[in-house]
C-alpha cells in the first residue's frame, strides 16, 4: 500500500463518504471508490462497512489508521522543512573573509541577514587570503570574501564591488583640507606604508612610481585596518582599500587618492558544489551593502563624521588631468 493509497484511506476514515473525501483530495469519486476497492484487494480483507450510505472502518482500517499516523506526522514535518528552506527561514551558512571586508560591510549585512532569518546559524571566520581560498575549497566555508584575486583552480568568484584606494589622516592633518591627495603631496611626510609584496602593498607602490613620488613609509604594516589605526592616531598618512577606514570608528579624514588605483572586492566559491539559495541571498545582500557603503565620499569617519555625496569621478570639474586607472586583483 502507497502513501496516496494510505492518504485516501484516512480521508474516508475521517468523512465516511467517497465523496467528501474526494473533495478534500480533490480527486474524482470514481477515483476514491477504485482506489478502496484496489487497497482491499491488495490487502486481502475488508477496510469498510457501508451503513446507510456512510462507509465505517472495520478495525483492521483503523488499525492501519493509527499505524499510518507517523508516517504522515513526518511527512508534515518534511513539508515545512521544504517550506523553511524555500523561503530560507532557516539553514547553515559559513563563511570566510579577510580584514578590510570582515570588519566593514559584512558585520552589518549578516546582522540584517540573521534578523529576518532568526532560524539560521552562521560560521564565520576571519582569514588572510590564502586562509579564505584555502576555507572555500576544503568546504570549511560556503562563501569567501576577499580584496583582489588571483586564478586558483576549482574556485569560481565574482566581483560584489569595485571601488578606488583612498588616502586617510586625522582631522587636524595639514592636507585635510584638500579635495583630493596626490602622491606628490605625500613627498617629505610621515608615510604608513602597506607591506611589501602584498596586493594593495604593491598596489601602492606602483602608483607612487606612476606619480614619479618618493615612496618612503615610516611604518610598513600588513593589514589597512592597523593603517587606518596609526593614522588616526597621528602617526601618518596611509593609501587603503575604500572599505578600512569604516572600521572600528577611526576618527578620519577620508581622501581620493590619485593616480587612482582601483580595488575589487571578490565573493569566492567551489566549483565542485553548488551553492544553497541561502549563501545566492547573503551573497547578494552584500554586493547591495557594499554598493551602498561606498556611493558617497565621507569626509570625516569617526565621532565627528560628516558626509558628503560625491560625483563619481572625485577629479571631475576641478581642472584637474584624470591618469590612467589601474585595477588591483
Amino acid at each position: 500500500m502507497n502513501l496516496r493509497q494510505l492518504e485516501i484511506l484516512r480521508a474516508v476514515i475521517r468523512h465516511h463518504t467517497t465523496v467528501a473525501a474526494a473533495e478534500e483530495l480533490a480527486l474524482s469519486q470514481p477515483a476514491i471508490s477504485n482506489a478502496l476497492k484496489a487497497m482491499e484487494a491488495q490487502a486481502g480483507f475488508t477496510l469498510f462497512e457501508r451503513v446507510n450510505n456512510r462507509l465505517f472502518p472495520t478495525p483492521e482500517a483503523m488499525t492501519l489508521y493509527e499505524e499510518s499516523e507517523a508516517i504522515f506526522a513526518l511527512h508534515a514535518r518534511l513539508e515545512n522543512r521544504v517550506r523553511d528552506l524555500r523561503e530560507q527561514k532557516t539553514g547553515h551558512l559559513s563563511i570566510v573573509a579577510t580584514p578590510p571586508l570582515a570588519y566593514s560591510i559584512i558585520p552589518p549585512t549578516l546582522s540584517g541577514f540573521l534578523r529576518r532569518r532568526p532560524q539560521t546559524r552562521m560560521f564565520f571566520d576571519v582569514r588572510r587570503y590564502e586562509g579564505v581560498v584555502e576555507g572555500v575549497l576544503g568546504s570549511v566555508a560556503e562563501l569567501g570574501f576577499a580584496l583582489g584575486l588571483s586564478d586558483h583552480p576549482g574556485i569560481a568568484h565574482e566581483v560584489v564591488h569595485t571601488g578606488e584606494m583612498v588616502c586617510v589622516m586625522p582631522p587636524q592633518h595639514s592636507l585635510a583640507e584638500r579635495d583630493v591627495i596626490s602622491a606628490r603631496d605625500l613627498a617629505g611626510l610621515p608615510l604608513i606604508g602597506l607591506e611589501r609584496g602584498t596586493r594593495l602593498g604593491e598596489a601602492v607602490r606602483d602608483s607612487f612610481r606612476e606619480a614619479d613620488a618618493e615612496f618612503q613609509p615610516t611604518v610598513e604594516v600588513r593589514y589597512c585596518n592597523t593603517a587606518c589605526v596609526l593614522a588616526a592616531t597621528g602617526v601618518g598618512v596611509a593609501v587603503v582599500d575604500p572599505f578600512s577606514p569604516r572600521q572600528g570608528g577611526h576618527d578620519l579624514v577620508v581622501r581620493p587618492f590619485t593616480p587612482s588605483t582601483k580595488v575589487s572586492a571578490y565573493v569566492l566559491w567551489s566549483e565542485a558544489r553548488p551553492l544553497s539559495n541561502l549563501a545566492k541571498t547573503f551573497r547578494n545582500e552584500v554586493r547591495n551593502a557594499a554598493s551602498r557603503t561606498l556611493t558617497g565620499q565621507v569626509d570625516a569617519i569617526g565621532p565627528a563624521a560628516r558626509l558628503r555625496e560625491t560625483a563619481p569621478s572625485p577629479l571631475a570639474g576641478k581642472g584637474i588631468a584624470v591618469p590612467s586607472t589601474r585595477s588591483v586583483g
